[in-house]
C-alpha cells in the first residue's frame, strides 16, 4: 500500500493487531527483510513495515534532484506516516540505517514511541569511518551500486551462512540492485553525518540494543556505546550473526525481541 506522507509516497504494509510495532530496514533493503519478525510480532501486535524514503516501493520525491537526505527528515517521515495512519504512538524497530532513524525519532519526538530497539547500528562512527563516505558516495555515484553487492553481502552475512543460503544472498542482492541511485545516496549523505552519541543520555525510553556477535560494519563495541549512552538500556549480542542479524538468527532476534515488547 501507498500513502503520501512528507512529500514522498510511501510504501507500507500492516499487519496483525494490537500495539503498534514500526520496523525500519537498513541502506539498501526494503521492508521484505522483516519478513520473519512480522509472522513472530502479529499474533500480539499492530506490525507497520516501510520502505525508507528511495528505497523499494517509496522512491525518491518526484521532480526532487539527487542530493542529500538528513536524519531530521528520514525521522519526519516516520512521524508524518504515524499521523497519516491515524497511530498516536508506537514502539520502534530499527537495524542498520533504520535504529540512526530510531535514534533520531528518540531524540526529535520521543511523546510518539513507546519502546525502542536497536539493532546492529551506531550513534557515531569513527573519524576515520566518517570520514570515508564522501568517497564512497563519489563512487556510487561513478559507478552505480552492482559493484557494491558482493562486498555488501559479505558484511551482512557470516561466511556459514552465506554457502548455506545462496537463495537469501541472490534475494537481498536483487534489492540492492533495485534501490534507487537517489535514495541510496541520499541516505550515505544523512550516515556521514551521523553524530547522536552524545545527546542519547536524554532518552528515556525503554531500550534494547541488539547485535550481531560477527557484525563487521557496526561491531559489538558500537552497540556497547549506544547501550551505555542511553540510561537503562539493555545489550543482547547474537551469536552467530553478521550485520542482518534479524535474517541470520531470525529465531533468537525474535525471541529476544518479542520478550522486550511484551
Amino acid at each position: 500500500m501507498k500513502i503520501r506522507c512528507n512529500g514522498i509516497e510511501v510504501n507500507y504494509e500492516i499487519s496483525g493487531s494490537g500495539p503498534c510495532v514500526v520496523l525500519a530496514h537498513s541502506l539498501g533493503s526494503d521492508l521484505s527483510i522483516w519478513e520473519a519478525q512480522k509472522s513472530a510480532l502479529a499474533a500480539r501486535h499492530t506490525v507497520v513495515r516501510y520502505d525508507l524514503r528511495g528505497h523499494g516501493g517509496t522512491q525518491h520525491a518526484p521532480g526532487m534532484p539527487p542530493g542529500a537526505y538528513d536524519f531530521d527528515l528520514l525521522a519526519a517521515d516516520v512521524v508524518d506516516l504515524l499521523d497519516m495512519l491515524k497511530i498516536q504512538r508506537a514502539s520502534f524497530v530499527g537495524i542498520s540505517l533504520g535504529g540512526m532513524i530510531g535514534q533520531a525519532l528518540a531524540l526529535a519526538a520521543p511523546n510518539r514511541l513507546d519502546k525502542l530497539v536497536l539493532a546492529d547500528t551506531a550513534g557515531r562512527y569513527p573519524p576515520e569511518v566518517q570520514a570515508s563516505w564522501p568517497e564512497r558516495i563519489r563512487q556510487i555515484e561513478a559507478g552505480g551500486l552492482e559493484p557494491l553487492i558482493g562486498p555488501t553481502l559479505e558484511r551482512w552475512f557470516t561466511a556459514p551462512y552465506r554457502a548455506a543460503h545462496p537463495e537469501v544472498l541472490e534475494r537481498i542482492g536483487g534489492i540492492i540492485r533495485a534501490t534507487s541511485l537517489a535514495g541510496y545516496t541520499g541516505c550515505c549523505h544523512a550516515i556521514a553525518g551521523l553524530d547522536f552519541l552524545d545527546r542519547l543520555a536524554t532518552v528515556s525510553l525503554p531500550t534494547l540494543v541488539l547485535v550481531g556477535d560477527q557484525d563487521p560494519g557496526t561491531p559489538p563495541a558500537m552497540a556497547r556505546e549506544l547501550a551505555t549512552a542511553i540510561p537503562g538500556s539493555r545489550l543482547e549480542i547474537i551469536a552467530g550473526a553478521a550485520h542482518l542479524s534479524n535474517i541470520e538468527q531470525s529465531e533468537e532476534f525474535n525471541r529476544l525481541l518479542l520478550a522486550f515488547l511484551g
